[in-house]
């Protein structure tokens, strides 16, 4: 069991450096390539994992040589650049650290006959949801170059390794409850900003997106319509816990205070939801519905 745990940690440590660095890329709808500071300078391959950059001192380069077709500089809310960092932030060794507990999570959850070929691809799920939250978190975005392979994926892996997780049939049941459920919010979201613009005479922030949508599409295709539906009610308590919270910080930290309408993003709490049920549905699913087969 520890050779495990420890083989997990150190397929998250490197899918975190993976994460990293699609994430430094794919929102700026560039072609991934070797790491780089934020200012396009090419990193040390010491400094290629955010653990190693930080460990050894190797935040910032030694000498700055600026790409700016790699740069990945902060913009403000029109949309022009505020300034280009050069030093490495903390979410590089977060988010390694983000994965190696996902990897970990994942190979303790003694999920019955559990193959390695389907262990492998949790892994991958795992992977593709560190990285729907690195770049939601920072952009605001749920990228179809990201979301359309997951989805596919999940759908195979129910076709061809059913025995775990949902069958084929399941899975697209899953996915067109998520997406039903969740695209009637979304246009409910649209309708609403819409009459609140024509009230205030100004232009609203999407507060729910259709990369959402998309994103409880492949909650649903992974988890099977069962699943789905409990998840879809942790999704919400979750987000309701955190809308709460963001107006305390806000008001408690913040010199603007809380300003109406801010957008929030919503992926993590679909993510965290999805994750406890894909790793722990039958605890969940039998204090729920006790009827259930597995609870028998």
């Amino acid at each position: 069991m520890i050779l495990d745990i420890f083989i997990a940690a150190i397929i998250g440590l490197l899918a975190g450096g993976l994460v990293n660095l699609l994430a430094d890329d794919l929102p700026f709808r560039r072609q991934p390539s070797l790491p780089t500071y934020p200012d396009g300078t090419p990193r040390p391959v010491t400094a290629w994992l955010g653990t190693s950059a930080f460990l050894l001192g190797q935040r910032e380069p030694a000498i700055p040589k600026p790409d700016e077709s790699r740069a990945r500089p902060y913009y403000n809310e029109e949309g022009k650049i505020l300034h280009t960092p050069t030093k490495l932030s903390w979410r590089y060794p977060l988010t390694e650290l983000l994965t190696i507990g996902l990897m970990i999570l994942t190979a303790a959850a003694n999920i019955p006959e559990m193959t390695l070929v389907q262990l492998a691809l949790y892994f991958v799920f795992m992977t593709f949801f560190a990285l729907i939250t690195v770049i939601d978190m920072e952009h605001r975005l749920i990228l179809f170059v990201v979301i359309i392979p997951a989805i596919v994926l999940a759908i195979v892996d129910a076709l061809v390794l059913s025995d775990v997780g949902p069958n084929f049939k399941e899975a697209l049941s899953g996915a067109g409850l998520g997406f039903g459920v969740f695209f009637a919010m979304y246009l409910g979201g649209l309708a609403f900003n819409y009459v609140m613009a024509k009230i205030q005479n100004r232009e609203l922030p999407t507060a729910f997106g259709y990369g959402d949508v998309m994103l409880i599409t492949f909650s649903g295709a992974l988890l099977g319509l069962t699943n789905v539906l409990v998840a879809l009610f942790i999704t919400i308590f979750l987000g309701a816990i955190g809308a709460i919270l963001y107006l305390i910080g806000k008001r408690l930290f913040s010199r603007g205070g809380y300003s109406a309408f801010s957008a929030i993003p919503y992926g993590p709490y679909i993510v965290v939801a999805t994750i406890i049920m894909l790793l722990y549905s039958d605890a969940l699913v039998c204090r729920i519905w006790t009827w259930m087969p597995v609870c028998n």
